[in-house]
């Protein structure tokens, strides 16, 4: 995006993504300029409204309609939802498969595939079809090909599965096929943005990074233990003892399936029709939202209002976004209303509610009860954008992609349709993955993280990568013809953390690099090493630029060059005060080299890396086996003992005076007669 010198927006957009490993997030921040806008976005015929129409005839769709084929029968299967959206074989296959990946049963899992592939050949079935594009993908009992995995994704995708749908806009985006990628993430965004509430922006239920750098993620993890969590039971005291507010989180949790909880409907009408009877206002803004969409119960617009309405007086503005929806739509209330719509909104915009905003800007945009003004839409869009409104992200991506009041971008609308697309009814995958690894079900946690990670989240591809690299056989891997060898696994992995890393992960970027430095995996190749050395000191990582300089200080992959390589173990403290020892060691390692080059004081330098493997070895295989470990402590011990008493000893002699004298007049006669000697 161009960027002129005179600025006459400046609007910054918030996007917490997760981009790097230490789990915390990364503002991307967007800086709009004159020429950003398209001047021509104020003509009332510029682009289609229809294009924009949020505000549909179409009443909210249950998650199974809105993701045909989805995997929620096999994790929630005491869901309300009656939709059969798929076949029995289908989901028989897709049964056999996450047990064999649970128990590790390789017998099952080629029983499983085969019979995915026969459903897919004989009837075509698109979400057997979506099953053989990941069985093909990841070489699951077959050989693995690009190209027959994108076939049957083709296949599936045009027969309404949104997974494939995902995975094929992945591949092109990866590609930067924007054209193609965009028409499919608009598609996905926009069945996303129909899962979404009506009256307030969702919670944001991001996958869960399990590791951190190499290791467990612990923190985030104790957080996602569901009814195990001791947090979540002390609160679960609270709400049984009338605290409201905690009635509504629980009810929340449940809602939406947060904290490792399974998602149930049933509970979470529970506690929020325990919450409103305390006069607890969000909860009655909740039941509006389950009564509008049928979650758990029948569909009830007029009792949506009434919740909706009570909220309101309660002094929850955001439930003016839901009253106002209704009035648009004409649910629950004699007939659309376009005029006390606007106003409803406008009373969410005075209290500053970003859904009010976003709201608006959609009225002007279409220019439903007001005239249109796309301008004013734009702005009213990026303010609520900018307070995280994920639909909000979504018009913006349709202004980006058909030139409606700001130029046309597909890259930049591509990436704002993604971000909204990951947050599709898909996204339970994640939920289910990490429910499963709490479990301790390594292979299921697997194969749900490896379906995400063809699916486009870098979250779910360092997952995999992880789990495949820390547990190693115990992973349950399934390679082409069994369980992974180790080559397999290695280069699963190896991709994983490349498709990641092209995310922005650049933990994962270092570890690509440390794989072509060392050959871990792969061919020792020191060029492509600096090159994923560079794209993870593009994200500011002090170890890239630490080992940048040490390629440059030796010549390996790069040209040898001492000043470069000063310049980045600088850049690498300056980015990082831990590295402070290691980064002071390479300087006296550069000032040995400069001044005594060819001398063995470097050659003795340069044999530390080479010595140190075979002294760490020799270590732990000989200092560290059970039975030296033993002897070596009570040889320690035994000298130990023998300093003490020594030491106990000396301090408990007292000189004797008397002998003291002696001593002094023996070494006084001692002394003459050694002088009569000559030197």
């Amino acid at each position: 995006m161009r960027i002129s010198g005179h600025v006459i927006v400046v609007l910054s957009i918030i996007i917490f993504y997760y981009l790097d490993l230490s789990v915390h997030a990364r503002p991307v921040v967007l800086v709009l300029s004159k020429d950003d806008l398209n001047s021509g976005g104020d003509d009332p015929g510029v682009g289609d409204s229809s294009d924009f129409d949020e505000f549909g005839e179409s009443e909210p769709k249950s998650e199974e309609e809105l993701d045909p084929g989805s995997w929620r029968r096999m994790f929630e299967p005491d869901d309300d939802s009656t939709v059969e959206s798929a076949s029995p074989q289908y989901y028989s296959a897709l049964h056999k498969i996450l047990s064999a990946a649970s128990e590790g049963n390789d017998r099952l899992m080629e029983e499983a595939v085969e019979e995915i592939e026969a459903s897919s050949s004989s009837s075509g079935d698109p979400h057997s079809q979506s099953l053989m594009g990941f069985v093909y993908g990841t070489g699951m009992m077959r050989e693995k090909s690009k190209s027959k995995s994108f076939l049957h994704h083709s296949f599936a995708a045009e027969g309404g599965n949104m997974q494939s749908k995902m995975a094929l806009a992945f591949t092109y985006l990866r590609q930067d096929m924007h054209d193609k990628a965009v028409k499919l993430y608009a598609e996905l965004a926009e069945t996303a943005v129909n899962s979404f509430l009506i009256s307030k922006d969702s919670p944001v239920v991001e996958p869960t990074r399990i590791h951190s750098g190499t290791e467990e993620n612990k923190g985030a993890l104790r957080k996602s233990r569901g009814e195990e969590d001791e947090d979540f039971q002390i609160l679960e005291y609270q709400a049984q003892k009338g605290n409201a507010a905690a009635m509504y989180k629980i009810g929340l949790f449940y809602y939406f399936g947060l904290r490792g909880l399974r998602r149930d409907h049933a509970k979470a009408l529970h506690w929020f029709s325990k919450a409103v009877e305390k006069g607890e206002p969000r909860s009655m803004e909740l039941l509006g939202e389950i009564y509008a969409r049928g979650a758990g119960v029948e569909r009830n617009y007029t009792k949506a209002l009434e919740w909706l309405t009570l909220a309101a007086k309660e002094g929850l503005y955001s439930a003016f976004n839901g009253i106002g929806y209704l009035y648009v739509k004409g649910y629950g209330v004699e007939k659309k209303n376009y005029t006390k719509a606007k106003e409803y909104f406008e009373k969410a915009v005075d209290n500053d509610d970003p859904s009010g905003h976003y709201n608006l800007g959609v009225l002007y945009l279409k220019g439903i009860g007001v005239k249109r003004d796309v301008r004013q839409a734009t702005k009213y869009f990026f303010v609520a954008a900018n307070a995280g409104q994920p639909k909000a992200f979504y018009q913006l991506a349709k202004m980006f992609h058909t030139g409606v009041g700001l130029k046309k971008n597909l890259e930049m609308a591509t990436s704002f349709y993604k971000l909204v697309a990951e947050r599709g009814p898909w996204s339970s995958l994640s939920r289910w993955a990490l429910e499963a690894y709490l479990k301790g079900d390594v292979g299921k946690a697997l194969i749900l993280y490896s379906r995400m990670a063809e699916m486009g989240y870098e979250v779910a591809q360092s997952n995999a990568a992880w789990i495949l690299d820390k547990y190693g056989e115990k992973s349950m891997c399934m390679g082409a013809s069994g369980f992974c060898t180790d080559k397999e696994r290695h280069e699963r992995a190896h991709s994983l953390w490349w498709r990641a890393s092209e995310q922005g992960n650049e933990h994962a970027a270092l570890l690509i690099g440390d794989a072509y430095y060392y050959g871990r995996g792969t061919e020792r190749d020191y060029v492509r090493a600096a090159e994923a050395y560079m794209h993870a000191k593009s994200q500011s990582n002090a170890q890239a630029m630490f080992n940048l300089g040490y390629m440059h200080e030796h010549g390996q992959g790069l040209p040898f060059d001492l000043h470069l390589a000063k310049r980045y173990y600088d850049q690498a403290l300056q980015s990082d005060a831990a590295a402070k020892l290691p980064v002071t060691l390479a300087l006296a390692s550069l000032w040995l080299r400069r001044n005594y080059a060819d001398t063995f004081l470097v050659r003795v330098v340069d044999s530390l890396p080479e010595v140190y493997p075979k002294v760490e070895a020799w270590v732990e295989n000989v200092v560290f086996d059970e039975g030296n470990a033993t002897i070596l402590t009570l040889f320690v011990c035994l000298i130990t003992i023998l300093y003490l008493r020594e030491r106990q000893r000396r301090q408990v002699v007292v000189p004797d005076p008397v002998g003291g004298d002696v001593a002094q007049a023996l070494d006084a006669d001692v002394a003459q007669h050694l002088a009569a000697f000559p030197r």
